[in-house]
C-alpha cells in the first residue's frame, strides 16, 4: 500500500503556503497527502485584503466521513492552528486515526522573531503544547521553541548548550526529535537538531535573499514525507534545509514578491527522492 499523510493545515488560494504547498511536495515525495481543512481562504493574511471562511464547525464532519471509511494514516501533519477548539479537535484525530506505526509531526506555528502572533493567547499556547506533547517529531522556529521550552526569547548568539537545554525540554513534553529552525549565526542560518539516543548536530545553510512566506511549510512537508519514508532525521533536516535555500535563491531570480512565497514548482524535481 502507498504511504498517506493526513495533513490538517488551512488552504489558501494565493501566496504558496500550507496545504497549497504541503500536497505537491509530499506527493512528489511518494506519500499520498491528504488534507484536512481548518480554514479556506483566498489568500493568505500577509495581503492587505483577504477571504477567509474558518472551517471549524465543519471539521469534525468532515473526519465523520473518515471514520466511516476505517481510514488509517502513516503519518499525521499538523500547522498552523487558530483557535483550542481546533486543536482539541486535531488531538482527537490523532487519537482515533493514528497507531503505534503512526509518525505525528507537529509544526507549533505560533509566532516567529521573539513575538507571538496576535490570535496566540495563553491559553492557546498551552494547547499547541499539549499537541506538541503528542508528537514523534516537531520543528518549531526559535521564538517557538523558546515558548515551548519556558525560556526567555532573546536576539543574539545562542550557544549549544542552550539550544540543547531546549530541546531536551521540549523532548521532555513527547517528542523524540526536535528540529529548532531558523537560528541566526551570522552569515548563516543554522537548524539544532535533536533526536534521542543521538548526538545533536548543528546544520548550517548560507544566508540566501529575504525571508519569504511558506518556508516553513516546504520545510515541515519534506519533514514529514521523509519521516514516514524512513530517511534518518538529519539527513532530512539537511536536505529540507538545503531545498528551502534554493528556493529562495530560485523566487530571488525570478522577481517574486516574498508574500508570494517560493516558487518551488520550478526546482521541485531537485528535491531528492530518498
Amino acid at each position: 500500500m502507498q504511504k498517506k499523510i493526513a495533513v490538517i493545515n488551512d488552504i489558501a488560494g494565493f501566496g504558496r503556503c500550507a496545504v497549497a504547498v504541503s500536497l505537491p511536495i509530499i506527493s512528489y515525495m511518494g506519500v499520498q497527502c491528504c488534507p484536512v481543512p481548518t480554514a479556506v481562504l483566498s489568500n493568505h493574511m500577509g495581503y492587505p485584503n483577504y477571504f477567509i471562511d474558518d472551517y471549524t464547525d465543519r471539521m469534525e464532519i468532515y473526519i465523520d466521513n473518515w471514520r466511516k471509511l476505517g481510514l488509517r494514516f502513516d503519518g499525521i501533519a499538523t500547522g498552523f492552528l487558530g483557535s483550542t477548539d481546533q486543536i482539541e479537535i486535531v488531538k482527537g484525530f490523532i487519537r482515533e486515526f493514528g497507531g503505534k506505526e503512526t509518525l505525528v509531526i507537529v509544526d507549533p506555528v505560533m509566532g516567529d522573531h521573539g513575538r507571538l502572533y496576535a490570535t496566540y493567547t495563553e491559553e492557546l499556547c498551552l494547547g499547541m503544547k499539549a499537541l506538541v506533547g503528542m508528537a514523534d517529531i516537531t520543528t518549531p522556529n526559535l521564538t517557538e521553541a523558546c515558548r515551548l521550552a519556558d525560556t526567555m526569547y532573546r536576539e543574539g548568539v545562542w550557544h549549544k548548550k542552550e539550544l540543547c537545554e531546549i530541546a531536551q525540554r521540549i523532548a521532555s513534553l513527547g517528542p523524540s526529535r526536535v528540529v529548532i529552525t531558523g537560528i541566526p549565526q551570522g552569515e548563516f542560518i543554522a537548524n539544532y537538531v535533536y533526536e534521542q539516543g543521538a548526538e545533536p548536530q548543528i546544520i548550517r545553510t548560507h544566508r540566501a535573499g529575504a525571508e519569504r512566506s511558506g518556508t516553513g511549510d516546504v520545510f515541515s512537508a519534506v519533514i514529514a514525507a521523509d519521516g514516514v519514508n524512513g530517511v534518518p532525521f538529519h539527513r532530512s533536516v539537511r536536505k529540507a534545509s538545503g531545498f528551502v535555500k534554493k528556493c529562495i535563491v530560485r523566487s530571488d531570480e525570478r522577481g517574486v514578491p516574498k508574500t508570494d512565497g517560493v516558487c518551488f514548482e520550478e526546482i521541485l524535481y531537485q528535491l531528492k527522492r530518498d
